[in-house]
């Protein structure tokens, strides 16, 4: 999981991290860097590789005082800003309400959305803020592309709603993309669509969790293709990527960035309910580290769980002990791994030298874990047209 998704200017990002930095920041800091907190599991959208597998919202997602209370909270720990998600962020009633009084107390929001509710209105109401930043999310440089993963008609939504920021002078929001087989090619027409709007352009790693741990077999980019993505990116350091590909710094040369896991160390997620987990993108009972309604708050949690404190702890290279790329790529991802079947000490399963690709091949396809949070709506989107 990432630990630069700053909301810095391209000239400020980080460059590869010293090794005394790096230890540093694996034994933990006092507050999070880059705290997800994701506001409900309700969507209007059905997308295939949904990490939290939302579509519907959960009953017992915190209300407006407690959602004001977890504000406090940061605000207490000296958090600075936090990355807002879903679910669809906006389709909370109190939407502005919370991201008002964040703003209001010190904590800075950067939301990601679907832009289905940024209509001319919404966009005039959020350019009026400071300290908000706005990701719009998009999986294709044309419908054809982008519809059969996130929904029948959603790219012209998120067209619509960059035009309503562009029109009431938001400034450089971020088009926020999720790398796949389908769009790796079109990158430099994600690029040009970025500048036409004056926003910039972050990828991300497409990861198996949620929904996305059945479509990732066919959505993940090739080996091929993940070289030419790496040769792009460094090609391109004005690319935000919040570090999601740090295993590829295997083949030789690393991206800007930390290069390796915060998870629990230096990052964390808050679910809709209050729940604490080590990584966005591992939103299971494995990775919960405990709740911001226990007592002490979330401030507890993030110091004293017993999850986040193994998690500190010097990592065993496993699976990856003779190999000279570990260093750099620290193992790859852990949810990644945690969401295919392998193990948490064992290669990537995009490990650019193959050694996931070949630890994949004595998985047991039945015995993955089980989501045990899936929100997702009755009906899912055929996976046929992928």
């Amino acid at each position: 999981m990432s630990v630069t998704d700053l909301a810095v200017a391209p000239s400020l990002a980080p460059t590869p991290a010293s090794a005394s930095l790096q230890q540093t920041l694996l034994r933990g800091l006092e507050a999070p860097i880059c705290l997800t907190w994701e506001w409900t599991y309700a969507c209007n959208l059905q997308c295939v590789h949904c990490l939290s597998s939302s579509g519907r919202r959960d009953p017992r997602e915190l209300d407006t005082p407690q959602m004001r209370s977890v504000v406090d909270q940061l605000a207490d720990l000296q958090v600075f800003y936090v990355n807002v998600g879903g679910g669809e962020p906006m389709t909370r009633p109190d939407f502005f309400e919370v991201l008002e009084y964040s703003v209001d107390h010190g904590v800075g929001v950067k939301f990601s959305t679907n832009g289905g509710m940024i209509d001319a209105s919404n966009a005039r109401r959020l350019a009026d803020l400071d300290y908000v930043d706005i990701q719009i999310s998009l999986d294709g440089a044309d419908a054809m592309t982008n519809d059969p993963v996130r929904g029948l008609g959603s790219y012209d939504r998120a067209r619509r709603s960059m035009e309503h920021l562009a029109t009431a002078g938001f400034g450089a929001f971020k088009l926020s993309v999720v790398v796949t087989r389908h769009n790796v090619d079109q990158l430099d027409s994600f690029a040009a669509l970025a500048a036409d709007y004056g926003a910039e352009l972050r990828i991300t790693r497409l990861r198996p969790s949620g929904r996305g741990q059945d479509s990732w077999a066919r959505l993940h980019p090739t080996a091929d293709q993940q070289r030419e993505l790496h040769g792009w990116l460094l090609a391109r350091p004005e690319v935000l990527t919040g570090d999601s590909f740090f295993h590829l710094a295997a083949y030789g040369q690393a991206l800007p960035g930390l290069n390796l896991c915060g998870a629990g160390r230096v990052v964390c997620l808050i679910d809709p309910v209050g729940d604490v987990y080590a990584c966005p993108f591992a939103l299971h009972d494995h990775f919960r580290a405990g709740s911001v309604l226990d007592g002490g708050g979330f401030a507890n949690v993030w110091r004293t769980s017993t999850l986040f404190t193994e998690l500190r702890e010097p990592d065993n290279p496993g699976a990856c002990t003779s190999c000279g790329h570990y260093d750099a790529c620290q193992g790859g991802c852990m949810a990644a791994k945690f969401f295919t079947g392998l193990p948490l000490d064992g290669p990537d399963p995009e490990c650019v030298l193959g050694h996931g690709e070949a630890a994949l091949t004595a998985v047991d396809p039945h015995s993955l874990p089980i989501i045990d949070n899936d929100h997702s709506k009755r009906r899912r989107l055929p996976l046929s047209v992928l």
